[in-house]
């Protein structure tokens, strides 16, 4: 089946859809993911150029009600949220690895509000223009399991390999105010929750990072990783069953309440795991002093491959396998796969 949508209001293209006449034969039918998930302040960006715009396929707004991927982003049979994305594929302008990821945009379909203005990202109460955004703060509630991890990399020793990122916080970039080294601006990232498993390995570990806030050319601008479950990236042995397999559900809530972003982490088998994070004072002595204080942010979930086929970075190079072709790359195991059975954006 093919359907025709609208893309950022403009661009149209026939993309694939997949139907399923009766989930869990409680004669209920979800043939796309908004019809079992809100998608309302959600944009899609998928590892694809369908379009051939030379730019990766991004579907927001009134489109998103309608669209599904058979390869990226679709319901399975039992109507949870399926992202995948191989190694070796189209990605944003400013990333080396590829995503069927979800970005949060507050406009919804109100296409008059730029992608970067503060109605369209949320802010800390510490940032003293936090009137104009969205909101101070947000939520983001996600329960879910990793089903595949890539397989094969060339530097399989890299923090980067076999990892793939289920939830983020992102800082939006402003080059006027990185050059006005007002010490915000620089697009960071105060929270990226990884999965990450080797080849061989039983359990996988749960974990996540934070991002010093700091230019790009500075050396101190590295991601410092807290444990949940199982080991960090810089420990590559074996968790056991402090960690988690491939197809255990987990959740994570991410609650940012004036400056504080709170972590908690669920899962059946562990204890809880909390985290309570000021945001707007820097995490060590190495961090900026203002941390994020006066940054604007959106959160993201899905599947974010951290597998690049880059081999040149000593910690986003991991020299990942793969030919570009998903079918092919899929059958090679060199993709990663989450399922998402429930996803929430402020309590929605």
């Amino acid at each position: 089946m093919k359907k025709t949508l609208v893309v950022a209001g403009s661009i149209l293209l026939t993309l694939p859809t997949i139907a399923f006449a009766d989930i869990a034969g409680n004669g209920v039918s979800y043939p796309v993911p908004a019809d079992k998930f809100d998608m309302t302040n959600w944009k899609i960006t998928i590892p694809a150029d369908i379009n051939q715009d030379g730019k990766v396929d991004e579907i927001e707004g009134v489109a998103m009600m309608s669209y599904s991927h058979e390869d990226f982003f679709f319901l399975d049979k039992d109507g949870n949220l399926v992202f995948e994305v191989q190694n070796k594929a189209v990605t944003t302008k400013n990333s080396k690895n590829a995503r069927s990821e979800l970005r949060q945009m507050p406009r919804g379909a109100m296409f008059d509000i730029d992608t970067g203005a503060p109605l369209n990202n949320f802010a800390l109460a510490s940032n003293p223009n936090s009137a104009d955004y969205s909101k101070v703060g947000g939520t983001l509630e996600a329960t879910l399991k990793v089903n595949h991890i890539s397989e094969h990399a060339k530097y399989p020793e890299r923090p980067a390999a076999h990892s793939v990122v289920v939830g983020q916080i992102h800082a939006k970039k402003y080059d006027d105010q990185i050059k006005a080294k007002t010490g915000f601006g620089h697009g960071n990232e105060p929270l990226k929750i990884f999965f990450k498993k080797f080849p061989g390995h039983e359990y996988g570990s749960v974990f996540w990072n934070y991002e010093r806030n700091l230019p790009k050319a500075d050396p101190n601008r590295q991601d410092i990783a807290y444990p949940v479950w199982g080991n960090t990236w810089e420990n590559q042995s074996e968790p056991g069953e402090a960690g988690i397999k491939l197809g255990e559900e987990f959740s994570y809530v991410v609650d940012v309440e004036g400056n504080i972003m709170h972590l908690t982490f669920t899962t059946e088998r562990h204890k809880e795991v909390t985290y309570n994070i000021d945001l707007s004072k820097g995490i060590d002595d190495k961090d900026s002093a203002a941390g994020y204080a006066n940054d604007a942010f959106y959160f993201k979930a899905g599947a974010y491959g951290q597998c690049s086929v880059n081999d040149t970075h000593p910690v986003w190079g991991p020299g990942c396998a793969g030919t570009g072709d998903f079918k092919t790359d899929k059958e090679n195991g060199d993709y990663n796969s989450v399922t998402f059975s429930a996803l929430k954006l402020n309590g929605k």
